[in-house]
């Protein structure tokens, strides 16, 4: 009889642990997914910024200083949350330099 409830602990150990199993990994495989998403487009949105600094003839110190932090992010890493605190900063930039352009664009043309 001994033998038999020894089996039966084991399997209720087995079946817990399966159970904890199935419900952590597909947890933890869209969090690194999401992760991995965040940095994407924290590196495009840099991107996107640097272009737009490059296109744009004026300095434009708020938006070198968002871009620099956004950078310095990237640059310590960090989770999603640094990820998308990164992204804002160069969308910040990015429309800075952007609306800075437009500007210098449209006294041009008059």
């Amino acid at each position: 009889m001994p033998s038999s409830w020894l089996i039966w602990g084991v399997a209720a150990a087995v079946i817990l642990v399966a159970g904890f199993g199935v419900a952590l990994v597909p947890r933890l495989r869209a969090r690194a997914s999401d992760r991995e998403v965040a940095w994407s487009t924290a590196r495009a949105a840099i991107e996107s910024a640097a272009v737009s600094r490059d296109a744009c003839a004026d300095r434009q110190a708020a938006a070198e200083e968002a871009l620099a932090r956004a950078e310095a992010i990237v640059v310590n890493g960090g989770g999603a949350r640094a990820a998308r605190t990164a992204t804002e900063h160069a969308r910040r930039a990015d429309r800075l330099w952007r609306a800075r352009r437009w500007m210098t664009a449209r006294s041009a043309s008059r």
